[in-house]
């Protein structure tokens, strides 16, 4: 079967292994995969034999997120039932793995976006190494950053899940530990040993498996260039209220202290869909607000309404549809 070759399964006494089986697609998200993952995170959360899920990825790639050009092909054919279903069962998914009670170590040793984000994000333990990329580029595809993004983003220090979010910026590992997105930073050359004595574990004390990932992490520098040494100009101009609020104190900064930095941003904002980046700023304002479940809900109604055509909509009406969510 498509789910089972797409995603590997290894046990390990106490612990399984669920390996994204996709590299030549970056582990893109099928409906088989998110199908499985839920039926076997379902499974795993009742069995008492179980106490450690590690999530991976062959490849280059954790996961570059949902594959969605065949939810394109359903919405465009009219199977709107078919896409709507997909992104059901991911939500729930995302729903299960951030509730979970038992830990889960998700190892991004390579590129991590959209979907993938979401798997990895709403678990417990996430390991980024020296060849992690992390983004939410859904801005400059017409979408907007979901499963459950606007919960973490939101939680980011100061407004940098505003600056990811709407930018698209891509993170690197260094990046992820510093701003929360990665739990630990662990060189890929120690994943083996590492992976070695996580499947060892007998025990679902998250206290006990902190102290083996403590042990093989680092606490790399940041480099010179990253967008996280600029968190007072991003606390600046990404705290406004509105997109043209944004777009006007980046311009000042500009004209102030013009840098590389300060261009790529505004070039980045204006790459991307106008109504995508309002709706966006919106969801994420509102995740500060709520729980990661409220965030779920609302992403997925938002979504729903994406697949009938509803984000050309002005983003007040699109937003007012939605009963979580206020247009005061």
């Amino acid at each position: 079967m498509a789910s089972h070759s797409q995603v590997l399964v290894e046990e390990k006494s106490s612990v399984r292994i669920l390996t994204f089986n996709r590299p030549k697609q970056l582990n893109a998200l099928s409906f088989h995969m998110v199908s499985r993952l839920l039926q076997l995170f379902l499974a795993y959360e009742e069995d008492p034999s179980v106490k450690l899920v590690v999530l991976k990825g062959q490849g280059r790639a954790f996961s570059a997120g949902g594959d969605i050009p065949p939810i394109v092909r359903d919405i465009l054919q009219g199977k709107l039932i078919r896409g709507a279903h997909y992104f059901k069962v991911g939500y729930t998914l995302n729903y299960v793995l951030s509730t979970y009670r038992k830990p889960q170590v998700s190892i991004l040793n390579g590129i991590v976006m959209g979907g993938g984000a979401g798997l990895s994000t709403n678990g417990r333990f996430r390991i980024a190494t020296e060849n992690t990329v992390f983004a939410m580029p859904e801005t400059a595809l017409g979408l907007f950053p979901d499963v459950g993004a606007s919960y973490f983003l939101s939680r980011l220090p100061g407004f940098f899940g505003e600056y990811v979010g709407l930018t698209g910026a891509r993170l690197d590992g260094a990046e992820m530990l510093a701003c929360g997105l990665a739990t630990h930073f662990v060189p890929s050359i120690s994943l083996t040993a590492l992976e070695a004595e996580l499947y060892k574990v007998g025990s679902s004390n998250q206290t006990f498996i902190s102290t083996i990932l403590d042990a093989y992490a680092e606490y790399p520098h940041l480099n010179q260039h990253s967008s996280y040494h600029r968190l007072d100009v991003i606390d600046r101009c990404f705290s406004k209220r509105t997109v043209e609020e944004i777009f006007s104190a980046l311009e000042r900064e500009v004209t102030q202290k013009p840098n590389d930095w300060l261009l790529a941003t505004i070039q980045a904002l204006e790459k991307a869909s106008p109504s995508c980046l309002k709706i966006s700023l919106r969801s994420i304002r509102e995740g500060r607000l709520q729980g990661v479940g409220q965030c779920l809900i609302r992403e997925y109604r938002m979504v729903c309404h994406v697949m009938k055509g509803d984000i050309s909509k002005d983003f007040v009406e699109v937003l007012s549809a939605f009963p979580i969510v206020s247009t005061s």
